[in-house]
């Protein structure tokens, strides 16, 4: 339904994670017995769950720690690790930045060029310790450093920006063409992101194996205040799940996976994020907080430090709990924040759905939260 704002402006309206909520059906079943696998491509997971490459989430031995627990790490080929031989010291410089100064000092910071032979060595780490790799670049740095990458040997290559197109115009330099890109590509590639149905088709059908919905980083983003930019998630990720229906029929059987990227802080958002449509998660705050997460209590995204417009910034969120204990708990707090996996799981069990492609088709109800 669309509402008139103006005589010259029509708009329709969307919802937010806050704004839903999912309703139990006449079955139910034991947690037990409900999986939580998902698999993409060749890729299997015991868990739908991929970290979001921002250098407050992940680092090499935090993506080998999340591949062990059935996750999928994402490393941040454009972060400090692949600038900084010695990335520890600088994770250490920004966790005592003073408010005040943070944005200029990270922008000074990741202005050290990025290194081909430390993407190499970042992710020949992950590899050695035999769990699946991958890594992601921004849309303007994949044309730049994607040899490297696939000469150091991923798993699956995510391309990941605030907005990315099937359809980018530049005067400066030669935009990406991402189904020639995809097409000469030997691994599976996770593009986005994008928050339409039409945005989303596109995207499928340059031949990635997943799409992104949404523009990631939360909890530590201000695109709203500076760009006007904001994809309300639960929306967004109905018409991208629209988009992938469709485009199984016009392909004759092509699954593309959507994976819900943003605004996903508690366990009962990636139950919504699933319920929409989703078939997996990628999370940036929500594993942030991790005690052994390295942002050490601190959280920020490549939007923080943009060199010429940032929007974001160092957001404080805690420290909570190992890694495996917010993935798995057991928790001993109320508010969604630990045993993530195990609130899907009794999620699940509790609307009577086994497997998390089942839970998609779970009724739905509009059901704003009221501040108190």
């Amino acid at each position: 339904m669309e509402i008139e704002i103006g005589q010259t402006k029509r708009a329709r309206r969307a919802y937010s994670f806050d704004d839903i909520a999912v309703v139990p059906s006449r079955r139910t079943r034991d947690p037990q017995v409900v999986s939580l696998a998902w698999s993409i491509d060749a890729l299997k997971f015991e868990m739908p769950v991929l970290a979001a490459p921002m250098d407050s989430v992940m680092s090499p031995a935090t993506a080998i720690a999340m591949g062990r627990l059935g996750g999928l790490g994402v490393l941040d080929l454009e972060g400090l690790w692949t600038r900084y031989e010695d990335a520890e010291a600088q994770l250490t410089r920004i966790r005592d930045l003073d408010p005040a100064e943070a944005t200029a000092a990270m922008q000074a910071l990741y202005a050290e060029p990025i290194k081909p032979e430390l993407i190499s060595a970042r992710l020949a780490e992950i590899r050695a310790a035999g769990v699946p790799v991958a890594g992601a670049l921004s849309p303007q740095r994949t044309q730049e450093y994607h040899e490297a990458v696939l000469e150091a040997g991923v798993d699956l290559f995510v391309i990941r920006g605030t907005t990315v197109s099937a359809e980018h115009v530049s005067t400066d330099a030669e935009p990406l063409n991402l189904k020639k890109f995809i097409y000469e590509l030997d691994v599976p590639v996770i593009v986005g992101g994008a928050a339409s149905y039409t945005a989303a088709l596109h995207l499928m059908r340059t031949g990635a194996a997943g799409v992104l919905v949404g523009f990631g980083g939360g909890a530590a983003s201000t695109t709203r205040l500076s760009l006007g930019i904001h994809a309300p998630m639960a929306t967004a990720i109905s018409d991208v799940a629209a988009a992938r229906r469709d485009y199984l029929d016009e392909s004759g059987g092509r699954y593309v996976h959507v994976i819900a990227d943003g605004g996903l802080g508690t366990s009962g958002d990636i139950v919504k994020a699933i319920a929409m449509g989703a078939d997996a998660v990628m999370l940036g705050s929500a594993l942030a907080r991790a005690t052994d997460a390295p942002g050490g209590g601190w959280h920020w995204g490549a939007e923080a430090h943009h060199p010429e417009l940032p929007r974001g910034h160092r957001v404080h969120v805690g420290q909570l709990a190992p890694l495996e204990q917010v993935l798995f708990g057991p928790s001993s707090q109320a508010d969604g924040q630990v045993n993530l996996m195990g609130a899907l799981r009794r999620s699940m069990a509790t609307t009577g759905y086994s497997d998390v492609k089942e839970f998609q088709r779970v009724e739905v109800v509009i059901a704003p939260y009221q501040s108190h």
